[in-house]
């Protein structure tokens, strides 16, 4: 089965196998999740079998919507998909666009609906997507990827680093 994903091609939305959207590095939509319990933000260890950034750190959850998808349905899904996370309400937050190389011959190219979930839910993770969770402060995330960045997701990176306030408001 192909997995199609939503992509821009010559100005207009366009289903493309999601390995050719990231090989091809084109425009595409997606959605980004942050779960946060007061200052602390759950992060996640990407599993070692995952085709792009494998076994780094990443925010609560990230996705592609599938072609038709809605943002917010597609967030509730990756949260329950990836952490065993149900019934907590996904905020929007903003839209953001980033470009970063992932590895691999890969590029993210991505419009991300950027979605807040406030609360400490009880996680289940699926180990075929997240090796390991951890709560972090906002300013110890900033010190951890300050000192090792090589162990954090490019889109990570790019929102402490360019849209914290836009994500986290009065905490960033």
């Amino acid at each position: 089965m192909t997995d199609l994903i939503p992509a821009w091609i010559e100005g207009k939305l366009e289903p493309v196998d999601k390995l050719e959207v990231h090989r091809r590095g084109l425009r595409h939509p997606a959605i980004s999740v942050f779960v946060m319990d007061g200052e602390q933000t759950l992060i996640q260890r990407r599993a070692l079998g995952k085709y792009h950034t494998p076994g780094l750190w990443a925010n609560a959850c990230c996705t592609h919507p599938a072609w038709g998808e809605d943002m917010a349905a597609c967030a509730l899904r990756r949260l329950r998909e990836e952490l065993g996370i149900e019934g907590l309400t996904p905020l929007p937050r903003d839209t953001v666009e980033y470009r970063a190389d992932v590895g691999n011959g890969l590029t993210e190219h991505e419009v991300v609906s950027i979605f807040v979930v406030e609360g400490r839910p009880p996680l289940d993770p699926d180990p075929s997507e997240v090796m390991d969770t951890a709560w972090i402060t906002l300013d110890a995330l900033r010190e951890r990827i300050a000192a090792t960045p090589e162990l954090f997701t490019p889109w990570l990176r790019i929102y402490l680093d360019r849209h914290a306030d836009q994500i986290f408001g009065a905490l960033a």
